[in-house]
């Protein structure tokens, strides 16, 4: 937001230096105001507020019947108190007397109302009605089929908004197929259905969504908007979802961005080459495949006793990935063969070599330290004063010095062992402390004469841009950086107000 303030009142106090932004028709026909609130903005909001209100309400939610062969362990003391002699005289000596005799307390009113502190191991009989209470609170639909409905739903509502005068027969096809799909799943899908069953009942309402959907679909690529910023942004989305989704780590997902930005690179290659881009088409659709297979169905073929629906959909899944990497390859081709690839490459290599050779002189820095014992000396140093905010604005002024000379990663490994048990022993909210250090850390991405965006930067910028250029050029950002710390440290509770929200 601050970056964006900045880049506004920028652009009116310097109109001249401001790039032009076109305001063409990014339409190929004219939409009424009346249409466009209706399916670009309307329809879109009630569906996904609906979504979310049948959430709370529990008929949109998790379908697992996963559980436990051990019991729940039920509420805690405030600390644990079914330790030894000498982990008790230190938790005493940390924490004080009075904290101790408080959880005792506290323990023994859990111990009387019948609470455990250890998990037991579940009899048959047990763990049966335990699953059967699991499947019979299960909600009617699914979260993952919820949401892929609702994209499919957005994807024709999109369709309708960007060309109202197109028949729409199609897409009310598609629009019946999501109704049905609702319908099965409510009816006749169940927590105990197996994945093969699913898809055989899903699959009459699927076709019908997907013919509607693959018409959307030709007439969104006619808005020259979301032709430029939907394939991007559908990147980001897949990058940034598999990881906060949980499905895989962030080094995949780096390799999946930059496959996907390979594929989206051919795509317009072969485009501006007038070539057909069917490959890197069902590429993309190859691995969304490959994902949905993967998530849904018991791949584990090293196990006895394998069904045939799981040698079905690991053969579909490893079909859909050979063709994901032929996709991935033939990408390559087409972008080395255009001279496109080799630049890229080598300047790619020169900025990686540059970060690396960094990282090694700060791994390097890292072992003399601790050699010589200095982060003892620099602890018994923060706690020689008394007032712990003086220490925390120390720390945050070396963190801020450290960035323009070390990488943010390196200031983590050096830095934060360090001070971290001194700055995170005291009264402040660790959330608030760590996300003061987080963004004090971004500066080290932006100041000279290690900055990693400075780098990556000059890489990219033409020669009439010099070094010089761009170091001047970053002096605003820094003090934004500075403001946004300020306005934290001010008001702590925009950083403490959404985890406080969050149950335990």
């Amino acid at each position: 937001l601050l970056y964006a303030l900045y880049a506004f009142v920028y652009a009116l106090l310097n109109p001249e230096k401001a790039p032009a932004v076109p305001m063409g028709a990014t339409n190929a026909e004219p939409i009424t105001r009346g249409e466009g609130f209706t399916w670009l903005l309307g329809l879109p909001i009630l569906l996904i507020v609906g979504t979310i209100v049948l959430g709370n309400l529990n008929i949109v939610g998790s379908q697992s019947i996963v559980v436990s062969s051990f019991s729940d362990i039920g509420a805690g003391a405030s600390l644990r108190t079914n330790v030894g002699d000498e982990c008790k005289a230190a938790m005493i000596d940390l924490h004080g007397q009075d904290a101790w005799d408080t959880a005792v307390t506290e323990q023994a009113a859990i111990e009387a109302a019948g609470g455990q502190q250890a998990s037991e191991k579940l009899s048959e009989v047990a763990l049966e009605q335990k699953q059967a209470d699991k499947v019979a609170a299960a909600a009617p639909i699914g979260t993952g089929m919820a949401i892929i409905l609702i994209m499919l739903a957005l994807v024709l509502t999109t369709a309708r908004g960007v060309s109202p005068s197109s028949d729409a027969r199609p897409l009310i096809i598609g629009a019946i197929g999501l109704v049905l799909a609702v319908l099965v799943d409510i009816v006749l899908v169940s927590p105990t259905t197996t994945s093969g069953t699913m898809v055989l009942l899903m699959l009459l309402p699927f076709v019908a969504v997907m013919y509607g959907v693959v018409y959307g679909l030709k007439r969104c690529a006619t808005n020259e908007l979301i032709r430029v910023v939907f394939p991007p942004l559908v990147l980001i989305v897949a990058v940034l979802g598999s990881i906060l989704g949980g499905i895989t780590n962030p080094t995949p997902a780096a390799a999946l961005g930059a496959g996907g930005a390979i594929m989206l690179a051919a795509y317009r290659k072969l485009k501006d080459m007038d070539r057909s881009p069917k490959i890197i088409i069902w590429s993309t659709l190859a691995i969304v495949i490959s994902i949905l297979v993967g998530v849904n169905f018991d791949l584990r073929i090293n196990q006895d006793g394998v069904s045939f629906e799981s040698w079905f959909a690991f053969f579909v899944a490893y079909g859909a990935y050979l063709y994901a990497v032929f996709g991935l390859l033939f990408s390559c081709w087409i972008l080395y063969t255009s001279g496109v690839l080799s630049p890229v490459v080598r300047e790619t290599a020169k900025v990686t070599s540059m970060v690396f050779t960094i990282l090694i002189g700060s791994q390097l820095l890292n072992l003399v330290v601790i050699s010589f014992g200095g982060e003892h000396y620099i602890q018994q140093w923060l706690k020689s004063f008394d007032n712990e905010l003086t220490v925390f604005l120390i720390v945050m002024l070396v963190l801020f010095v450290l960035g323009f000379v070390l990488d943010f990663l390196e200031i983590i490994y050096i830095v934060i062992p360090i001070v971290g048990p001194v700055i995170y022993g005291g009264t402040f909210d660790p959330k608030w402390v760590t996300i003061m250090i987080a963004v004090n850390l971004q500066t080290s991405f932006l100041t000279p004469p290690f900055g990693f965006a400075l780098f990556y930067l000059r890489g990219v910028a033409p020669a009439s841009v010099t070094t010089a250029h761009i170091y001047r050029g970053i002096i605003p950002f820094v003090l934004i950086q500075v403001g946004a710390l300020a306005l934290l440290w001010m008001f702590p509770v925009i950083v403490t107000i959404v985890p406080d929200l969050i149950p335990n």
